[in-house]
């Protein structure tokens, strides 16, 4: 899996706020256009948030399911995003003193013309995203989302 690390200047309650919020998924995850709707449940494991994935006016509409979960902890999820396949993405929160935290998100693919891309290939696009997407998280925490 493809694994990119960040330490941000949040705590990890400020950034499970964000993650734990589905309707606040598109401004952190690069790729998510909208948000359409997020389960009562969530992000408890099997619930979904039903998203768009492109720009306009080429969106994709799909869904992404919890897979587990440790609240403060760790996010799993199965982002979908057919035609284009389906990838697993783990979130990870490490409390590093006041104020601190280390979030990791590893992702592949894992169904889907995705898988077929060859890893070599595959890897440096899901890290450039993923760093981004940490940049995004780290803001949005820093900010106050989710509170």
């Amino acid at each position: 899996m493809s694994t990119m690390t960040r330490v941000f200047d949040a705590t990890v309650e400020h950034v499970w706020n964000v993650v734990a919020d589905g309707w606040l998924y598109s401004g952190w995850v690069v790729g998510a256009s909208r948000i359409r709707a997020v389960d009562d449940q969530w992000p408890h494991v099997d619930a979904m948030l039903h998203h768009s994935v492109g720009a306009w006016p080429l969106l994709i509409d799909d869904s992404t399911r919890v897979t587990g979960m440790e609240r403060g902890r760790k996010l799993e999820l199965l982002a979908r995003g057919w035609p284009l396949g389906e990838a697993k993405v783990l979130v990870t929160l490490e409390d590093l003193g006041p104020n601190r935290c280390r979030v990791s998100i590893q992702e592949d693919a894992v169904r889907g013309p995705g898988k077929l891309i060859p890893k070599v290939l595959r890897d440096p696009v899901i890290d450039a995203r993923n760093r981004e997407t940490l940049k995004r998280l780290e803001l949005m925490a820093k900010g106050g989302a989710g509170r």
